[in-house]
């Protein structure tokens, strides 16, 4: 592989201005296409197949709604009124008559109609549902101002109005302020690690041109299929990161060597050929990753990993093919101007000082080192026992929102946030309905059974059921299971449990059986990969190892933050409460396939030395002193995009952010940089031991060793020369 990529760097170098042209052409043909294909995103997060996801396709096939979005317009009495007084029902009828005519709305009931009322005993709280012909999450924002002006002229007249339900969902928007001072942060981590501001911004260039091509890819594939919105959001966070970071292994690999005396071509070569196969290996393993999150069989999430993955695969060849190019076109400049007389004077001062007291701190007391990591990270693992996850949000403090629900819970109870839909199809069933509803109101936990309402011929009918608990609690999720297996029993009809909660249990239930799996088949194939990478059964275990303890501290931060409210506020949270049920599926896939990067960009360097002769700990020594100071720049990169999208992030964005970037900080400075160094100290020539029965496996010299040696021979020879003459 690595002559291949050096062939590939040296086509790079030679036809520099045809590979700069061509990715321009890339880049603006996949804007065209954006402008002209695009199509809209969804936020809805349900599975096809599913009991609840089947019960709404029924519900609208039987019913001629429930399959569209809703939204409730709370509304609520001026303080020692009722909402029956004359002047305050006449409010309310003038109220559901206009949101009757907003866009995009089928119908909005009357909280006062008495066949239906939907209004507290008090009198004082009551509520329109209104019905809109869009899926959840799939209302236009126009169609949002619409029923916030409304709600807003009917605040006028002295009643309290709030909107909550589906269609405060909205779409994550890419690019505000904390993002972009996320990406100068980057900015500045890159000028101070290559000491000059141009090769600083062509690292950045050539990273945004990657994540354009594969964001406005998927923007034009929402022209041909339905996409969620945070797709282009994850792939934007995943592509800059990765864009960035494999960038900056290849040009400081090229300083490198252009420090050592060699010309612009034949290190650009060298660059393309050692760094550049540790790119395309760290870049396999992370779609491996994220390509596998098709294994839970969730489309949505199939969705996200193979759009991410897709942005990764562009990373690596943005990596490989315009960073060399441009690269030969800044030639020495990539190196500050004092560098480039005494280069590798300057080279030997950089392996002094921090990195070299840190490697010989940890390999000196290499025990104490791995207990103490091992235990630290331990320790901040232990919230993971108490995590749990919803699909339904919940909605920032002070929004209208979060007034809406209070309002309803005060009025109605906590459990009216999440009520459950129970489908009855076959014939009578609104007979069977009605007798069910006495069993059901007797289970725990149920605080109303509503009449049953039947369609126009008697196949179908719904029984509406309210909680007692509120709709991300553990009380309401047993409900569900329980209604179930009580409705299993009945004769006669199928039935059907649904609602936004049920939907939300069910997708639940769906990821945690699918992790399992997706962690077996994601770590066998990358184990597999550093078992050829490393020839070592050992290196790769400890890699993974590490990784379990980077997912157990990121994920136990993020319960500590956004489920019990520790440091809420360092991280702008509205609100606490159980995280968004994909955080830790997409935090696995994520972290995995990046720490396997810095698992394969720093070991790689110590099994070069270790190749050459060195001893195993001189090895480790070595090899740290030369890939730690790119490793801590491409990590400090990283947490820099991924804790842009924290402060402002939407609340599914928020959280998968702030564990991927707790994640990075964690496996890059903990896990790699102690752990894994003082372990392989501790193992020495075992670590790189394998079995006899594998030795037949490619040599995949992913450190360059051949191209490292044909060019310490070819330098041999050129001294050899200049002595002679």
């Amino acid at each position: 592989m690595a002559k291949l990529l050096y062939r590939l760097g040296m086509g790079a170098h030679r036809r520099r201005l045809v590979v700069v042209l061509l990715w321009l052409v890339v880049l603006a043909g996949s804007a065209l296409g954006a402008v002209t294909l695009a199509g809209n995103t969804s936020d809805s997060f349900s599975i096809p197949g599913q009991e609840s996801t089947t019960a709404m396709e029924k519900i609208q096939q039987e019913f001629g709604s429930g399959g569209g979005a809703s939204a409730r317009v709370v509304v609520q009495a001026p303080e020692g009124q009722t909402l029956t007084t004359p002047e305050n029902a006449a409010q309310i009828g003038e109220l559901v008559a206009e949101l009757n005519t907003l866009p995009g709305v089928t119908s909005a009931t009357d909280p006062l109609d008495p066949n239906a009322p939907a209004v507290n005993p008090e009198q004082t709280t009551a509520y329109s549902t209104v019905t809109y012909d869009a899926g959840p999450g799939e209302v236009s924002a126009e169609e949002r101002d619409a029923l916030t002006a409304a709600a807003d002229d009917a605040r006028t007249g002295g009643l309290t109005v709030e909107v909550g339900g589906d269609i405060s969902q909205q779409a994550p928007e890419i690019g505000g302020a904390a993002e972009i001072i996320g990406v100068v942060i980057a900015l500045l981590v890159l000028a101070l690690t290559y000491g000059t501001l141009i090769t600083a911004g062509m690292n950045l260039l050539t990273a945004a041109v990657g994540v354009g091509i594969g964001v406005l890819g998927i923007t034009i594939v929402t022209g041909f299929t339905e996409l969620n919105s945070t797709t282009p959001i994850l792939a934007t966070m995943l592509g800059l990161a990765v864009g960035i970071d494999y960038a900056l292994f290849i040009i400081n690999r090229y300083r490198q060597e252009l420090r050592q005396g060699a010309d612009v071509g034949a290190a650009i070569g060298t660059a393309v050929g050692t760094a550049g196969s540790a790119v395309v290996t760290a870049g396999i393993t992370v779609v491996i990753a994220l390509a596998g999150l098709a294994v839970a069989g969730i489309p949505f999430l199939t969705q996200m990993g193979i759009a991410a993955a897709a942005t990764i695969v562009v990373a690596v060849l943005i990596a490989i093919t315009l960073v060399p190019a441009v690269l030969s076109f800044l030639g020495q400049r990539a190196l500050p101007r004092k560098q480039r007389a005494a280069a590798a004077e300057q080279n030997e001062v950089a392996e002094r000082g921090f990195y070299r007291g840190w490697i010989n701190g940890v390999t000196k007391h290499r025990v104490v080192s791995l207990l103490v990591s091992v235990l630290a990270l331990g320790a901040v693992a232990i919230p993971v026992a108490s995590m749990q996850t919803t699909l339904v949000p919940t909605a920032p403090e002070g929004s209208t929102q979060a007034k809406a629900e209070q309002l309803l819970a005060d009025g109605f109870g906590d459990g009216v946030n999440g009520p459950l839909v129970v489908l009855f199809e076959g014939d009578n069933a609104a007979q069977q309905a009605t007798q069910a509803s006495g069993a059901i109101a007797d289970l725990g936990d149920v605080a109303l059974v509503a009449p049953a309402m039947p369609n126009a011929d008697n196949t179908a009918a719904l029984l509406n059921v309210i909680p007692k608990s509120g709709p991300a609690t553990a009380e309401t999720e047993q409900l569900v299971n329980d209604l179930r297996d009580q409705l299993s029993d009945v004769d006669g009809v199928n039935t059907y449990v649904t609602g936004s909660t049920a939907v939300s249990v069910d997708v639940s239930r769906t990821v945690d059986e699918a992790l399992p799996v997706y962690l077996a088949v994601v770590v066998g194939l990358a184990l597999v990969l550093l078992v050829l990478v490393f020839r070592s059964l050992l290196v790769p275990l400890i890699g993974v190892l590490g990784f379990l303890l980077t997912i157990g501290a990121s994920l136990g931060s993020t319960v500590a933050v956004f489920q019990w409210g520790w440091l809420a506020d360092a991280v702008n949270l509205d609100s606490t409460g159980p995280l968004i049920s994909l955080t830790p599926i997409i935090v696995i896939g994520i972290l995995f396939g990046l720490a396997m990067d810095y698992q394969v960009f720093l070991v790689s360097r110590m099994h070069e030395a270790y190749h050459h002769g060195r001893s195993p700990k001189d090895a480790v020594t070595m090899g740290f002193r030369q890939a730690a100071p790119v490793v801590v720049a491409a990590a400090l990169i990283m947490f820099s995009v991924f804790a842009g999208f924290v402060p402002s992030g939407d609340a599914t964005i928020k959280s998968i952010a702030f564990a991927l970037a707790v994640g990075i900080l964690v496996d890059a400075f903990v896990v790699r940089m102690v752990l894994v160094p003082a372990a392989l100290a501790l193992l020495g020539d075992r670590a790189w031991w394998l079995p006899g029965w594998l030795r037949w496996l490619p040599v995949l010299d992913v450190e360059g060793t051949a191209l490292t040696e044909k060019n310490d021979t070819a330098r041999d020879d050129e001294k050899a020369l200049a002595g002679n003459r």
